[in-house]
């Protein structure tokens, strides 16, 4: 036994100094790393100077007047103007004498030439504040232009009343409907979409033709003949 143990102790030995030596790498030394924090720049005295030193004023000068706008009057303090005054002439006057209007007449007649024509309104009662004259027919429309237009069951007798505006070559256009009689009845309808074949005189103000005028253009049905 102990020689057994001997040669387990030698193998040991022997294992041990054959075995290679583990080399284990250098370490670098390295120096502490330090640090400072270097304080802020102070300003350069230049350019402190410069900051407070001030311009010379020029002598012999006057200061300068700093002068302030006086504070704006509300609307309330300013004195409201006087309205103006409109003067008429005996044209603008006699134009609008209601005893003088047009009076309602035959389509094919030429009244109505070198006259003024009567307001139907007055000014400003036509579409868009527009004034509105009383229609002077060039040519009357036909029964058979009309009946085209004419409402379903349509009452046996009534009137649509509407406003147009005169273009070249006596015919009318952007026709609105102001009213019909009864009510309901679409009298004033058809009236419009007929006026595309109306034939109408512009209205005349101061003996020249205003082309561009707007006219009062009414209907009468009776027993469905229209007038």
């Amino acid at each position: 036994m102990l020689l057994a143990l001997a040669i387990h102790v030698l193998l040991i030995l022997m294992l041990l100094t054959l075995a290679p030596e583990i080399i284990q790498p250098k370490k670098e030394q390295r120096n502490p790393v330090s640090f400072t924090l270097a304080p802020s720049p102070s300003p350069k005295p230049a350019a402190a100077a410069k900051k407070n030193v001030k311009k010379p004023q020029a002598s012999g000068g006057a200061p300068k007047v700093v002068t302030r706008e006086a504070p704006q009057k509300k609307a309330e303090d300013q004195p409201t103007p006087d309205l103006p005054f409109i003067q008429l002439s005996r044209d603008d006057l006699a134009s609008g004498d209601i005893g003088k209007m047009a009076k309602r007449g035959d389509g094919g007649s030429g009244a109505g030439q070198g006259k003024d024509s009567g307001l139907a309104y007055g000014p400003g009662e036509g579409p868009g504040g527009e004034q509105l004259f009383n229609a002077d027919w060039y040519r009357r429309p036909t029964n058979a232009e009309l009946a085209t237009y004419m409402p379903a069951n349509a009452p046996r007798s009534g009137y649509g009343l509407v406003a147009c505006q005169t273009v070249e070559r006596f015919h009318v256009e952007n026709c609105r409907v102001l009213g019909e009689q009864p009510l309901g009845s679409g009298f004033g309808r058809a009236v419009r979409l007929a006026a595309w074949q109306f034939l109408v005189r512009p209205p005349s103000v101061g003996g020249r033709p205003q082309v561009g005028a707007w006219v009062r253009i009414k209907i009468d049905y009776t027993e469905g003949v229209a007038q």
